[in-house]
């Protein structure tokens, strides 16, 4: 790591010198291909190309992961490959068990962008680049790929992450978080890996030269006390700058990075003593020294996304504010039209039709009301000059004012979906109608026609029921109306020539896809929302259902049927997935939340707290003044990580988001 003014300094001379030496062209981030390779500067043959992608086909096959990569001159932006590959992620919506290996060959940086809830960790992660590395120092971009594949399927073999936090323990979490505000520091260049070794596997220090080991570790010892000596000063200015308490979690990551360069300084004195040491030992502990360091760097550097961007935000703390106001005014003032909204659609649906919404409008309230408090104490801090304390009081009120929004969005998301399943089921029951008729024709040696047509009339009578008056559940009456569909036309579908047959596929797959997404964005937004009460099952459902309902739309024109089981598929994940988390919900408000109401001053506002209930909840409290919020891919540490993040909402190739977040810190130059 080195100090800011050694960052600085190597920038400018990057910017001085770049003319001479010729600039590659920066690539915005891209689209995914078809395939798991995207190579947009023939780093690969058309061969190897090939294998890369029935390599990461295998590692699919094998392990249910989906692993991208993607070849590019260099990043937009030459020193964050981080940011390049996570935009590029949401880009293309990768879901929790998806990943994209991002590599700059003229830049010579490379990330690999990953969902925090996914099943393999951040420690594993960095075992992956690692191997990933040592193959691209070589420029053998094939080697990257086989060396990623292996990791991921070492990591795999070695069992997903845990599920979701003790519900238990929420209250002593929610206290520690009034009075703990993550704040991330520490602006650290990137160091090349060290170490050599065989794709997926540990590194191979056999392989390098007794002396180039040495080197190296020593190089890291170096570089590693540079970099905790000045996370030290950096830690004495950030403790006056934003408080004790806004410090805490760095001041843990910091000694912790302390004890590994003790551990690795005490090795290096080992090595340089009179006792004569065997080459095994030799290696062994050169190994380990810079496991040591870069496990000590690793942990510094988790923490400078959020630091960051909170910086930013504090430098221009009055415009933040002012903006972050005038976000909140807009959104007070629509909340009672959301009411009005909300209760036009229950003068016409069943109360389970509405229930995703049912409580929104009451929920953004509760947001406003946080975002009241907090951005009424950022203004108090720019008046007493103190701009880190209002830094954390922006991010929070931005976080809060953007879930008021999406509470309300949601309520018109879900009439609108309503609104077209009435219009789809109508339809279905004039086909339906049609196909009885037509069945009715028919000639019945076993009876099989008379009882689909029975089965079929039964299911129209009770959807007709469904579709009309003041209680209508058009979606579930869709869901009957396919089932019974399916039956009838077992029957007929012989007399049907086949575009006709073709035709009512097409239409009957548009009608499943229909339904299916409409519950999967209402099972997103319910919980994005109120991410803070959500365990690992449901968003576990809600990530499945976004890749069934994902390769449903791929398959639509090409294998209809195929697409219509996806479909099928995904609309019953995502029921699963809005049933687990209304229960959390439940839990969270009914059970160990109780008493949460008057721990926190629940006695002024209706909402207890100023908001603060609604603002824990929806995971605000946590992510946003924990983890630096959730702009700018910010790490997801802190209890955000615990309760299994929170990203926005984000379908995928394979998953509809709701998982954690990306913006780990990772990758590096090679």
């Amino acid at each position: 790591m080195r100090a800011r003014w050694a960052v600085a300094l190597t920038t400018a001379l990057t910017l001085v010198l770049g003319g001479a030496a010729g600039a590659a062209s920066a690539t915005e981030p891209v689209q995914l291909a078809e395939g798991y390779v995207l190579d947009d500067v023939d780093a690969l043959s058309a061969s190897q190309e090939s294998q890369a992608q029935s390599r990461l086909e295998q590692l699919k096959t094998g392990t249910g992961i989906d692993l991208w990569v993607v070849y590019v001159d260099e990043f937009t932006d030459p020193t964050s490959a981080q940011q390049w590959a996570d935009e590029t992620a949401a880009l293309n919506n990768l879901g929790t068990t998806q990943y994209l290996l991002a590599v700059a060959t003229e830049g010579r940086a490379y990330y690999i962008s990953a969902d925090s809830s996914g099943p393999v960790s951040s420690e594993q992660l960095a075992e992956i680049e690692q191997a990933v590395q040592l193959e691209l120092a070589d420029d053998d971009w094939l080697g990257a790929v086989d060396a990623a594949a292996a990791g991921f399927e070492d990591a795999a073999g070695g069992g997903p992450a845990g599920g979701g936090f003790p519900v238990g323990l929420i209250v002593f979490l929610v206290l520690a978080a009034i009075a703990i505000v993550v704040i991330v520091l520490v602006v650290r260049s990137r160091r090349r890996r060290t170490v050599g070794g065989a794709p997926g596997q540990a590194p191979a220090v056999e392989q390098i030269d007794v002396k180039e080991l040495a080197r190296r570790a020593a190089s890291a010892l170096v570089e590693t006390d540079d970099a905790v000596k000045t996370s030290e000063q950096e830690l004495g200015f950030a403790k006056a700058q934003f408080g004790d308490a806004a410090t805490v979690e760095f001041e843990q990551a910091l000694q912790l990075a302390r004890e590994n360069l003790n551990k690795a300084f005490t090795l290096k004195q080992q090595l340089d003593d009179a006792t004569v040491d065997s080459d095994e030992q030799t290696r062994a502990w050169n190994a380990e020294i810079i496991r040591l360091c870069d496990e000590a760097n690793t942990g510094l550097d988790d923490k400078a996304a959020a630091f960051d961007e909170l910086r930013r935000l504090e430098q221009n703390a009055p415009e933040s504010l002012a903006r972050t106001q005038e976000q909140r005014t807009k959104a007070a003032a629509s909340v009672d039209t959301a009411d009005e909204r909300l209760g036009a659609l229950a003068a016409s649906y069943a109360p389970e039709a509405l229930a995703t919404v049912a409580d929104n409008p009451d929920q953004a309230r509760q947001r406003i009301e946080f975002a009241d408090d907090q951005l009424a104490a950022a203004e108090v801090a720019i008046g007493e000059g103190k701009g880190g304390e209002a830094a954390v009081s922006i991010r929070a009120a931005e976080e809060a004012v953007g879930q008021a929004l999406l509470l309300q969005d949601a309520i018109d998301k879900l009439g609108r979906d309503l609104a077209e399943g009435d219009r789809s089921a109508g339809a279905l029951v004039v086909e339906l109608e049609n196909d009885i008729a037509a069945a009715s024709a028919l000639p019945d040696a076993d009876g099989r026609v008379a009882a689909a047509i029975s089965a079929t009339r039964q299911q129209v009578d009770v959807a007709k029921a469904n579709l009309s008056g003041t209680a209508r559940r058009p979606l579930q009456t869709l869901q009957s109306l396919e089932a019974a569909n399916a039956q009838i036309d077992g029957v007929i579908a012989g007399v049907r020539d086949a575009a006709a047959r073709a035709q009512r596929a097409q239409q009957l797959i548009g009608q499943q896809i229909l339904q299916a997404h409409a519950q999967v964005s209402a099972a997103e937004d319910f919980i994005t929302a109120r991410r803070g009460a959500i365990g690992a099952e449901a968003r576990t459902r809600l990530a499945e259902a976004g890749a069934a309902l994902v390769q449903a739309q791929q398959l639509q024109s090409a294998n209809p049927e195929q697409a219509l089981q996806y479909a099928q598929r995904a609309n019953q994940l995502a029921g699963q997935a809005i049933q687990y988390a209304q229960n959390d919900v439940g839990a969270f408000q009914a059970g160990d939340m109780g008493g949460l109401s008057g721990m926190l001053g629940g006695g002024g506002r209706s909402s207890g707290g100023g908001g603060m209930l609604g603002a824990v909840l929806g995971g605000i409290v946590i992510n946003s003044l924990l983890s630096g919020g959730s702009g700018g891919g910010g790490s997801s540490g802190g209890f955000g990580g615990m309760f299994g993040g929170g990203g926005g909402g984000r379908m995928s190739p394979g998953s509809f988001g709701g998982g954690g977040t990306r913006g780990r810190r990772g990758g590096g130059r090679f």
